[in-house]
């Protein structure tokens, strides 16, 4: 049961990713393209401590890999927050 609620939430992820993208290619917002690249990292780092069958990712290096997607949003929303808005 657990490998399956795994492959959903990677699954997820890349579903949430593909959305980001969408919103990107209508908008041009490198927010949207952060999000994007963000969840597409979630999404890997899911499936290889599913693949290598890890069952604590803060030990291993994977979490490497959502430290940098959670880097990647708050940059993201920092920059967006810190630009000036045009009226």
């Amino acid at each position: 049961m657990l490998d399956f609620l795994s492959k959903m939430t990677a699954a997820e992820f890349l579903i949430a990713a593909l959305f980001f993208f969408r919103f990107w290619n209508r908008t041009k917002d490198s927010l949207f393209t952060n999000f994007g690249i963000a969840f597409v990292l979630f999404a890997i780092s899911q499936a290889i401590s599913l693949a290598l069958d890890m069952p604590h990712d803060d030990k291993t290096w994977v979490y490497l890999l959502r430290l940098t997607a959670v880097i990647l949003l708050l940059v993201a929303i920092v920059r967006k927050n810190l630009r000036p808005q045009n009226l």
